[in-house]
């Protein structure tokens, strides 16, 4: 399809209406009869608490893929050219799902009786390290955790191969668990609530005022560099927008921010992806004899390595993110899977390996660590953010290598 021309007015929005191409129903009924399969399946399994997981997980993908919400395209955006518009949506994200946290946490609320709790870690040099790398393989990768998944659902060959060595890394770096937790220095888990006494109250205030000074910031840097604009997609009106065209990037910001609650108190737990990569591909390796339930990083959690993957949450989530984007891919016509280079293959395994691993030190990934950690109001999200810019940067001058291509400044949109 012909891309849509801008106006000058429209430049900074991220949509433009635009005629769509024709919806691709095999693939959308497709999608849905899994769907209900999937769905039946696990409420039978596993019950009627992973069937909404699965629901929100479907939810999550639709969003993300809509609005092509990016982790690693907003950091490379603000590295390469200074263009800050993803993350001012990462900004408001976090805001309302901090929001949304600290209402939860604060009134212990629940949908099924579990206690909520965040994701707050240790911050040390596994933090550290693991961040760094996960910076550098997402733009090697081409993609985040959250953007592999809906990437692979949305029909990018090249993510294939960027989450099959998703799932090596993560599983190679559970098997490193214990080096790096243990056996590196670390200071213990701080949350800007209840570590430092202010509590939710004083907690969501000090986050308040850091999101809106990185916004404040963002503004003026913007208008510093006068980078171009993101290249807006096509979308339509009315109705047919929630399911046919793209998202504007700040209504999908909300959305993920308020599926992340709602996850949060369904299963005590806020949104994940990469724990599931380690599971599956150390149920694979058990299929070949290995022992990984000796391994430290399974201790205390060995009976997910004995039962479905459908009884594990996290799984349950990503099949609905992948399941998400691909009926939304093809509700806008846009599911075509195409030839891979080989260049950007290798970058891909090189990326998925580096965010497997980094995602296991750094106890999570963009999902788990900077989303679910900064809206826990723990200190490792701030340093894992801080990390996974400095390894985007870096990553810059490596892409070119593989001949992935960085934007200019010299672009009218990027």
């Amino acid at each position: 399809m012909e891309q849509p021309s801008i106006s000058a007015r429209a430049k900074q929005a991220t949509t433009v209406v635009f005629p769509l191409n024709p919806v691709q129903k095999p693939a959308l009924f497709t999608g849905l009869i899994i769907s209900i399969i999937l769905l039946s399946v696990t409420v039978a399994v596993a019950g009627w608490t992973q069937g909404v997981l699965f629901i929100i997980g479907i939810g999550l993908g639709l969003a993300l893929l809509h609005a092509r919400f990016g982790f690693t395209s907003a950091f490379r955006r603000l590295l390469s050219v200074g263009n800050v518009q993803g993350l001012q949506a990462h900004m408001v994200m976090l805001a309302v799902a901090t929001t949304l946290f600290a209402i939860i946490f604060a009134t212990n609320f629940s949908f099924t009786g579990t206690d909520p709790v965040g994701y707050v870690s240790p911050v040390g040099i596994s933090v550290v390290v693991g961040s760094f790398l996960f910076g550098i393989g997402m733009q090697m990768g081409s993609g985040c955790a959250s953007g592999t998944l809906y990437s692979v659902g949305g029909g990018k060959s090249s993510m294939l191969l960027t989450l099959l060595g998703f799932i090596a890394g993560s599983v190679i770096g559970a098997f490193h668990f214990v080096f790096w937790t243990e056996q590196t220095p670390s200071l213990p888990a701080i949350s800007l609530a209840e570590s430092t006494g202010l509590g939710y109250l004083g907690g969501w205030v000090l986050q308040m005022v850091i999101f809106l000074g990185i916004y404040g910031l963002t503004v003026k840097y913007a208008r510093k560099k006068n980078p171009p604009h993101m290249k807006p997609l096509a979308t339509t009106t009315g109705w047919k927008k929630l399911w046919r065209g793209a998202w504007p990037l700040l209504v999908a910001a909300v959305v993920l921010a308020v599926l992340n609650a709602l996850t949060l108190t369904i299963r005590g737990n806020p949104w994940g992806i990469t724990s599931a990569f380690a599971l599956w591909g150390s149920k694979f390796l058990m299929l070949f004899g290995v022992d990984v339930s000796g391994w430290g990083y399974w201790q205390g959690n060995t009976e997910a390595l004995q039962t479905t993957v459908l009884a594990d949450s996290t799984s349950v989530m990503n099949f609905g993110i992948l399941l998400g984007a691909f009926m939304a891919a093809a509700a806008q016509g846009n599911f075509k899977p195409g030839k891979i280079k080989p260049g950007i293959a290798g970058a891909s395994i090189l990326g998925g390996l580096m965010m497997g691993y980094g995602a296991r030190l750094a106890f999570g990934c963009n999902i788990g660590a900077y989303f679910g950690g900064i809206a826990s109001f723990s200190l490792h999200g701030w340093v894992w953010m801080i990390m996974a810019l400095a390894g985007s940067y870096l990553a810059l001058f490596i892409r070119p290598i593989f001949g992935l291509k960085n934007p200019n400044p010299k672009d009218s949109m990027c």
